[in-house]
């Protein structure tokens, strides 16, 4: 399974805007199995990894979905519901019991909107975030589909 450290809020955000952006959280589980969002849904919402893992997931037709990274403790679930149109662009799996912070996007991107230098870090971190999920997602489908050796650069 492909992971990597990806930024987490912790590094990303300073403190002042961290805690801001926590206080806004309420506390979420999930059980193993259970679907986080699909890809295609609405993205109203995103959550950071207490304790446990959760799987990202591409569609792929005719075959079984392809997991495209596993999140941790302290990692970003979800990117999508801060660019419009708020569509998930994968699909989320808890693949342990999860304990996360789940936060409302809606409000989030209104804290953003009221203080620009909280939306600047936000984005900034968002924007690691999907950097990062950019690469990891071309890594392990070249590993999954491409024929051996289409990766490599001569």
């Amino acid at each position: 399974m492909f992971t990597t450290s990806a930024p987490g809020i912790l590094r990303a955000l300073p403190a002042g805007h961290r805690e801001r952006l926590m206080r806004a959280a309420c506390e979420a589980s999930f059980p193993q199995g259970a679907r986080l969002f699909e890809e295609g849904g609405r993205a109203d919402r995103f959550w950071i990894v207490r304790t446990g893992t959760v799987d990202l997931d591409m569609h792929v037709p005719g075959r079984r979905a392809a997991v495209i990274e596993t999140l941790r403790h302290n990692e970003l679930v979800g990117w999508s519901w801060l660019f419009s149109p708020h569509v998930w662009h994968l699909g989320a799996e808890a693949t342990t019991p999860v304990r996360a912070y789940e936060f409302d996007a809606l409000a989030v991107r209104m804290m953003c909107a009221d203080d620009p230098a909280l939306g600047s870090a936000v984005a900034r971190w968002v924007g690691d975030v999907l950097a990062h999920r950019l690469c990891a997602a071309r890594t392990r489908l070249l590993d999954l589909y491409a024929p051996y050796g289409a990766g490599t650069r001569v």
